[in-house]
């Protein structure tokens, strides 16, 4: 016998110790307590019939005992069926007893980890049907004040209840600057629908990461300004690369800095930052303003989630309260993810995207 097969061999006589030590363990196995309840039953029997020298009296005191020593065990199959039978009726808060340490004791830890999976899904769909009846009323709210407006000064317009030329111009701006606004709502909508319906198709191409950032924020800061907000801007490298859908990635960036502009503490700053951490293009966009609950901190990356305070600030477009989502779902796209870090009111959200690329050398 070679080595191999002898190590083969001792291998194979320990897996069969382990099963049989775990079926004379009655306490930990089923078969364990079958084995020992058969082989004390029939001993009793035979002790007892073997006085009267009776074999109807032997096959009687055998099935008794047996009974009796698998009491327990029939009794907690009972309170399986009837628990599962429960939670099937919809309660979903029941939980077994867990008083055995056997395979009827590990079914008992499923079942109820399954109820909790069953809880948690169901009150996952509660939130997110209470969320698109929340969508329904925001945006119907956000689509009404806007197109009201838009219906009131087209009724100027075609009265010529206007006094001179520079109001007729006005009526118009204010008319384009409402339309703008709806059509902010219908492609935030159109979007995440795009993104989590599975259709979205990524045009990747290698991305000077630095130099589109650097595009972004010079277009981004006279909004900031106008809303009493500077911008600083911070790269570890001149050129900073990465693989990237241009189009979209920009969009997440956007999403970004008009969450900051929205919430951030006025006058105040947001903070860009590019970095490399461990082969991945990171960027942060930091912001300081009023301090939130870890639940609402969850709630920010739920979809239609919208903060009421969103809502209060005229000067802003109103949105369908996807902002987050969507940027959410094309990190993820690219293989990255998108992150929150607060603490006291500084917030730090972030897009990690993998597979960063070096420059060339003489390229810094």
């Amino acid at each position: 016998m070679n080595r191999d097969t002898f190590k083969r061999f001792g291998e194979s006589g320990i897996r069969w110790n382990k099963r049989l030590l775990a079926v004379l363990d009655w306490k930990r196995s089923i078969r364990g307590r079958i084995l020992w309840s058969t082989l004390l039953s029939f001993f009793l029997a035979v002790t007892i019939s073997w006085i009267w020298n009776n074999f109807l009296l032997l096959v009687v005191l055998f099935l008794l005992f047996f009974f009796l020593f698998m009491h327990n065990i029939a009794s907690y199959i009972r309170t399986l069926a009837d628990g599962l039978m429960r939670i099937a009726q919809g309660n979903l808060n029941y939980r077994l007893p867990l008083n055995r340490h056997d395979e009827l004791g590990s079914v008992a830890i499923n079942i109820n980890y399954m109820a909790e999976q069953l809880q948690d899904m169901i009150e996952k769909e509660r939130r997110i049907e209470k969320s698109k009846m929340e969508l329904i009323t925001n945006v119907s709210h956000d689509l009404r004040t806007p197109l009201t407006s838009i219906i009131g000064y087209l009724n100027l317009l075609q009265h010529d209840d206007y006094s001179n030329l520079e109001e007729h111009k006005r009526y118009i701006q204010n008319t384009y600057n409402k339309t703008q606004q709806l059509k902010k709502l219908i492609d935030d909508l159109f979007e995440y629908t795009r993104l989590t319906s599975g259709t979205a198709q990524l045009s990747i191409q290698s991305v000077d990461l630095t130099g589109l950032l650097e595009q972004i924020l010079t277009e981004f800061e006279p909004i900031a300004q106008e809303h009493l907000l500077t911008v600083s801007r911070f790269s570890e490298r001149d050129h900073l690369t990465g693989m990237a859908d241009v189009e979209k990635f920009v969009r997440a960036i956007d999403n970004l800095l008009m969450n900051a502009l929205k919430f951030s503490d006025k006058p105040g700053e947001i903070a860009v930052r590019l970095l490399e951490r461990g082969g991945q293009a990171r960027l942060e966009v930091e912001n300081r303003g009023k301090p939130i609950s870890k639940e609402q901190e969850r709630l920010l990356f739920e979809r239609f989630y919208k903060a009421d305070s969103s809502r209060n600030d005229p000067a802003m477009l109103p949105g369908a309260g996807l902002g987050l989502s969507i940027a959410k779902s094309i990190a993820e796209l690219h293989g990255g993810q998108l992150g929150l870090e607060h603490r006291n009111g500084r917030f730090t959200f972030y897009i990690e995207l993998p597979g960063t690329n070096r420059p060339s050398p003489g390229e810094d």
